[in-house]
């Protein structure tokens, strides 16, 4: 079997679990700059640079992993959300993106290897990709709508390279995450396709969509529908949401998303809002529920957490929808499905 194949026979059993993040456990350990740096010889402060940690702090990085595995995760990212040339430049590590993406993916595949040689559990690694900080679809000059700080062709080349090595360190899945800009993320599934021709075989690719408001909108103004129509042609194994809101405010548009994907829908909220201080006050057993509640009525596959959620968050979420079959994937009726900010199906 593929991985592909192997994923969806797995999530044809049961809802899956996917991990939390990265960030929230980091902020946790209390580093100093010194420990983002290690033995490395950058001229820039690094402290922040969590995708760095790969390699200064190893060990801390197969911690969370592992804290994550023993809340019952099945799919498993790699801290690698900024690691590609765009974000780096910001701290003058460029040059060390091959590296850190090959290393972020060693530490995450030996975590989940021996811990599948423990129980037997089938688990996935998926290469965490994120939307950089450059947009492709917007200016951002007020005064200048046509200007771009980056083409299509370059950003799909910093993400073939994020992709090659990640794939190079072991993992079986590529996840391009928060996605606010549509077109930032064509071009990284057209890297991973690129990718996927060069090695001959299969490459896996998860998409996340990310909302700005909650009209249900990304930031290049697309709804979950026609950002869905936007990205269909790739064939994604799973798609969905993740970060901005908690359950609560994402549940009408994973709703609406659940409706149109024929494919997995994967997803996984903040720990609510933040309060007054950008922290998130959310216990484990609320956001529990709130997701149950999503599995109740049959609209995920796939659920994890975001920003401010713990491993006591993930295995909240493993309680609760272990009580519910996972969503049953609807079969697309033949249509010509068009989008601009809006879906369009004309019946065929």
């Amino acid at each position: 079997m593929t991985i592909a194949e192997r994923l969806r026979a797995e999530a044809a059993k049961r809802i899956l679990i996917k991990d939390g993040p990265y960030g929230t456990a980091i902020q946790a350990l209390g580093l100093t700059e010194a420990d983002y740096k290690g033995e490395l010889a950058l001229p820039m402060d690094q402290k922040g640079n969590n995708d760095m940690l790969n390699l200064t702090r190893p060990d801390d990085i197969a911690g969370v992993c592992n804290a994550y595995i023993g809340a019952g995760a099945d799919v498993l990212a790699t801290n690698t959300f900024n690691a590609n040339r765009i974000s780096q430049a910001d701290y003058g590590a460029e040059h060390l993106v091959g590296d850190i993406n090959r290393a972020a993916a060693g530490i995450i595949r030996r975590c989940a290897d021996a811990a599948t040689a423990a129980d037997g559990r089938p688990r996935f690694v998926a290469g965490a990709l994120g939307p950089t900080n450059k947009t492709l679809s917007l200016s951002p000059r007020v005064s200048d709508p046509g200007f771009r700080e980056v083409d299509f062709d370059g950003v799909k080349a910093v993400y073939r390279e994020q992709i090659d090595a990640l794939v190079e360190g072991g993992v079986d899945i590529i996840l391009i995450e928060t996605v606010f800009d549509t077109l930032n993320a064509k071009a990284a599934a057209f890297a991973a396709a690129e990718a996927a021709e060069a090695l001959g075989r299969e490459l896996p690719v998860m998409l996340s969509m990310t909302l700005t408001d909650l009209s249900g909108r990304n930031l290049s103004g697309q709804t979950v529908e026609a950002f869905w129509h936007s990205i269909r042609h790739v064939k994604p194994l799973t798609v969905g949401l993740n970060c901005s809101f908690g359950a609560t405010e994402l549940r009408p548009h994973v709703v609406a998303l659940a409706k149109v994907a024929d494919t997995l829908i994967q997803v996984y909220p903040n720990a609510g809002l933040p309060n007054d201080l950008g922290e998130y006050d959310e216990a484990p057993d609320t956001t529990g529920n709130l997701v149950g509640d999503w599995a109740a009525t049959g609209l995920v596959n796939i659920v994890g957490g975001c920003c401010g959620t713990t491993p006591a968050h993930i295995a909240a979420m493993a309680r609760e929808v272990a009580k519910y079959p996972p969503r049953q994937v609807p079969a697309a009726a033949p249509a010509l499905r068009l989008s601009g900010l809006e879906a369009f199906s004309f019946a065929a």
